[in-house]
């Protein structure tokens, strides 16, 4: 069910229903942001509050109320949840706690829904929302925010988290905070949707703990992306594998937030790890949107700060690109001969204070090739410094901004040396201020990331995943997998190796143990063995009584692994990584979801290690590159004709020759 969010978020009128300190709180707090609507309060003991009157009951409010903050004990909310709903207010925060969230309120939290109906409401167990564009606010505690005509809106499903970034002082302009609680109704992903009409609104940063409806998500990410929106989230928790990493590969290389970061990449949503990496993605998105590659340049008067940048970015996406000729010359014209010029730029100190002569120097670097020219300045204490001697930095970054129309930052090495008076003045210029120079990297890294490539699919439901279930035998899995189009070895099955006729079988053979996981391991597998002698011999040894024979493939140029784990919180994880013996050493995967295209499959293997391997490395032969797509697409086929069932496929290796792409072993468990 769709609902209108646009009276609760931006309220003309606001109730508040309740009288204690909390509540007194929320009108201290829309007195101190001006809010210009109609403020009325409801207690059942009347009187005055702060000499505004104060109604009995919401049946004397001279009409219904926009927004309601609910600060009363939990049985009573559900009655004004009803009340309110009848009388067609416009939405409500709920702030009690006590509903789903504990045992015995499982109860109320359906009653509390029967009670909403149509009405949005937040909550319950969260603090609310601050609107700091319009100055409307229902918010019981104390906060940082500002009023700002345009800004970034947080989301956070911990009131506590909200309060912190309200207290910022990154100069980081926010237009809405939201809390989500219990989000026994909306959901983040529907208030999320619910800003995305406010042409205000610049960006969006999602604090997540769970996701919950899927398809929900799917929509806001496209939406954002019709809206030029862009989304950047903290995802924090870790989702409970349906099978334990000791029966198959995948799911120790998953692991639990595999899916997480698989969905969040489907959609498009930028990922960090930190709070203040979090805020300072938010302030470039701010100002420039997605960047659109990671070529970035630096430009210090310092060799140490230059080489600190170089090396922080090792491991990124980020790049500094050589200096070209437009810019070797425009910089050699102002800076001469004593300077070195590369990428990252040590321009010295002997220009500093010629505001003119930095302006030039800055402006020569800029280049359409890049995505964001960093300028790293650290400011001095103003307790004990004199900081007017930096104003040439400032004012050669803010001219710089003027006359190239480049995305410029300046950055501070240290995040306490970026004070907030000159981030809000870098600001108003169009200039990014970014506090600590690893944060800047790391959020440069973010902002170029949100560019989903399957946007487009839908995302398959996520359902429980089964904790036990049916494993089915390697020959059925492998012959299940081969009628979706995988290529597996010729094989046969025994239960008495010396009785079987292996005359028309192609020699060398494999001979593997049938019914053990691991079976190498387990002294379960014989290789390039060359006649029926040696399949009886080495079948002598092995702990089982079942067999499973097979040819042996020639020619390996590499080995893969591909699984599929069923994620009872983000449906089907499909991780690709190196295989054979390589797997635990290497650990060396990347996990995307199912379904993904074949062009997300391609650059997925693009992130391996081994993906040099693929390609031919040194000379060797290269594997055959659509036979691995195609055998990696048959998988995905078989999961989505099975999902009901399916808990998880394995294959490993998957034996990549200059032809082919074999399935030298497989695994499925079912939830039958």
């Amino acid at each position: 069910m769709s609902r209108d969010l646009s009276r609760l978020l931006r309220p003309s009128s606001v109730a508040i229903i309740g009288g204690g300190a909390w509540c007194k709180s929320v009108l201290d707090q829309l007195t101190k942001a001006a809010f210009d609507g109609e403020i009325w309060l409801v207690h059942p003991k009347g009187g005055q509050i702060d000499g505004r009157a104060v109604f009995p009951d919401l049946a004397a409010l001279p009409s219904a109320p926009d927004a309601t903050f609910i600060g009363i004990n939990r049985d009573a909310t559900i009655q004004m949840v009803a009340e309110l709903s009848t009388m067609n207010a416009g939405g409500a925060v709920c702030f009690a706690s006590g509903f789903a969230e504990v045992s015995d309120g499982g109860d109320r939290n359906a009653a509390l829904l029967a009670a909403a109906g149509n009405m949005p409401i937040l909550g319950p167990n969260c603090y609310g929302m601050i609107n700091n564009l319009d100055g409307a606010l229902l918010w019981p505690d104390q906060h940082g925010c500002v009023p700002v005509e345009s800004g970034v809106a947080i989301l956070t499903q911990s009131s506590n988290i909200a309060i912190n970034l309200t207290m910022q002082s990154r100069a980081l302009p926010i237009s809405y905070v939201v809390t989500c609680g219990n989000q026994a109704q909306t959901t983040q992903a529907d208030i999320a949707l619910g800003l995305l009409d406010d042409p205000r609104l610049t960006a969006i940063g999602l604090h997540i703990e769970g996701f919950g409806d899927l398809a929900k998500w799917q929509t806001l990410a496209r939406a954002a992306r019709a809206k030029n929106i862009p989304l950047v989230a903290i995802k924090v928790g870790r989702s409970v594998q349906a099978q334990a990493a000791t029966i198959s590969h995948t799911a120790s290389l998953a692991g639990g937030d595999a899916g997480a970061a698989a969905f969040l990449e489907r959609l498009g949503i930028a990922r960090v790890d930190d709070l203040p990496t979090f805020l300072e993605t938010l302030k470039i998105l701010h100002v420039t949107g997605p960047l659109a590659n990671g070529n970035i340049a630096t430009i210090s008067c310092s060799g140490g700060e230059a080489s600190l940048a170089a090396d922080l970015t090792e491991g990124t996406q980020l790049s500094f690109p050589p200096l070209n000729q437009t810019q070797h010359d425009a910089l050699f014209a102002a800076l001469g001969p004593r300077v070195a010029l590369a990428n990252p730029l040590d321009y010295h100190t002997y220009i500093w204070r010629d505001t003119t002569a930095m302006t030039t120097a800055f402006c020569a670097m800029i280049d359409p090739d890049l995505s964001l020219t960093m300028l790293i300045v650290d400011f001095p204490r103003t307790d004990r410094c004199d900081p007017t001697d930096w104003d040439c930095a400032v004012d050669a970054a803010l001219a710089t901004r003027a006359q190239t129309g480049g995305n410029v930052a300046v950055v501070a090495t240290l995040p306490e040396l970026m004070p907030e008076h000159v981030a809000t003045a870098l600001l108003a210029g169009g200039v990014i201020p970014l506090s600590g120079l690893r944060e800047a990297l790391m959020a440069t890294q973010a902002a170029i990331t949100l560019h989903a490539a399957d946007l487009g699919i839908d995302v398959c439901a996520a359902h429980p995943a089964a904790q036990t279930g049916t494993m089915m035998t390697e020959a059925a899995a492998k012959t299940a997998l081969a009628t979706f189009g995988l290529r597996i070895p010729q094989q046969r099955t025994t239960n008495a190796i010396t009785d079987i006729n292996l005359s028309d079988m192609p020699f060398p053979v494999v001979l593997k143990g049938a019914g053990i996981a691991h079976k190498t391991e387990a002294g379960a597998v014989a290789l390039n063995l060359p006649s029926a002698q040696a399949v009886q011999a080495a079948a002598s040894a092995m702990p089982t009584t079942q067999f499973l024979i097979e040819e042996m493939i020639t020619g390996t140029v590499a080995e893969l692994l591909v699984g599929v784990v069923k994620d009872p919180a983000h449906g089907f994880v499909l991780t690709i990584g190196a295989g054979g013996t390589l797997t635990e050493l290497l650990q060396d995967s990347a996990s995307i979801l199912i379904p993904s295209s074949e062009a997300n499959i391609k650059e997925c293997l693009t992130r391996l290690k081994i993906h040099k391997l693929l390609l031919g490395y040194r000379g060797a032969p290269a594997a055959d590159m659509t036979a691995i797509i195609d055998a990696i697409m048959a998988v995905q086929d078989y999961v989505l004709a099975n999902v009901d069932d399916l808990q998880e496929i394995e294959i490993n290796p998957l034996i990549c020759t200059p032809d082919a792409a074999i399935a030298a072993d497989a695994l499925i468990r079912t939830s039958q």
